[in-house]
């Protein structure tokens, strides 16, 4: 049978302590769940931890850009050696992987990505991944390791993608965990408290809803897990605990997937109701339709579609730059997006 792809993404809530120390009973008992699961899937560990291990080497760190760079570059080696450390006495092998967003918006280097994982697991070699802090640009960073997680998620076409929490699921107005999910609809969504966020990550349940939703739409099953039990993923899998979100019939080819998932963060365009009717009718999109622009973005780059409730519709790979199509808002037969570069998700 062939081995499906498995993305387990750790956050640093999870798997550090108050003074940001890697718990090492816990990375021990994630990697020994990990090396039996590598048996039946391609397994990409997307892991959080550097900075937090870092930032204390870092006289009178208060957390700006330039210190988290620097912590990450001093985190990152202590988080792969106990990674390497405790896969070694499994048998395995593994392989940093620090990637950036250019890896995933430019399709040549996108490919090059999937090529190397590939190889990584053709050699039984675990990729441990996590961003490339140090020459990460504020702007062109991800948001957070959960986008990370999705993007790689989509680009491998894994079946699951599994998101640990401290939580340990996703959580009911009672705080009890909601075991099944079958559809990020208004409802779940309204469960999301504003502004809540881990306390050592920068992302938080309102992060992983929204790449849920993604990652399901493209027919990915997301979970959401706590590490408890003895073999935390594994039971996660087999829905003996945490969230299970189910995923969605997709028929999407490779090309448009990448699309729906190349930019996540560079910029927003928002639709006028009729803009948002003709896109969802497979037409392109023209610069009169659209009502607001978000970041900065170069002709060619791939942006989210918004509805005028702020709802993302879908992607689209721009004919005009952010600059050029705030010049022509008001022109009619300007076109912003081409129907064919356009996904709906």
């Amino acid at each position: 049978m062939r081995q499906k792809v498995l993305v387990i993404k750790l956050g640093s809530a999870v798997i550090t302590n108050a003074n940001g120390n890697i718990n090492k009973a816990v990375i021990k008992k994630i990697v020994e769940d990990i090396a039996t699961l590598n048996q039946n899937y391609k397994i990409v560990l997307v892991s959080s931890g550097a900075v937090s291990s870092g930032k204390k080497y870092i006289q009178d760190y208060k957390g700006t850009l330039l210190q988290r760079k620097v912590a990450a570059a001093i985190g990152n080696p202590i988080l792969i050696q106990l990674y390497r450390h405790y896969f070694q006495k499994r048998g395995l092998t593994v392989a940093q992987a620090l990637c950036e967003r250019s890896h995933f918006s430019n399709r040549k280097q996108f490919l090059q990505l999937r090529d190397t994982f590939k190889t990584f697991w053709q050699h039984n070699v675990i990729p441990v991944v996590n961003e490339n802090d140090v020459i990460s640009d504020l702007e062109l960073k991800f948001s957070d390791n959960d986008e990370l997680a999705t993007l790689l998620a989509i680009a491998f076409d894994a079946e699951n993608l599994v998101l640990c929490t401290s939580v340990g699921g996703f959580l009911d107005d009672n705080k009890n965990i909601i075991r099944e999910i079958r559809s990020v609809n208004t409802d779940i969504l309204s469960l999301v408290k504003k502004g809540e966020k881990s306390e050592f990550g920068l992302g938080g349940m309102l992060s992983k809803l929204t790449f849920t939703r993604l990652a399901t739409n493209l027919g990915i099953n997301i979970i959401m897990c706590g590490l408890q039990s003895a073999t935390p993923i594994s039971d996660a899998l087999n829905k003996k605990s945490g969230s299970f979100f189910y995923a969605q019939k997709s028929n999407l080819k490779n090309r448009q997937k990448w699309l729906a998932s190349g930019s996540i963060t560079l910029g927003n365009i928002k639709l006028d109701k009729g803009a948002a009717k003709a896109v969802a009718e497979r037409k392109s999109l023209l610069t009169v339709g659209i009502t607001d622009i978000e970041g900065r973005f170069a002709a060619g780059e791939v942006v989210q579609l918004m509805n005028e409730n702020s709802v993302i519709i879908g992607v689209a790979k721009t004919k005009l730059s952010s600059s050029e199509l705030k010049k022509r808002l008001k022109e009619k037969n300007s076109l912003a997006a081409h129907a064919n570069d356009i996904v709906l998700i």
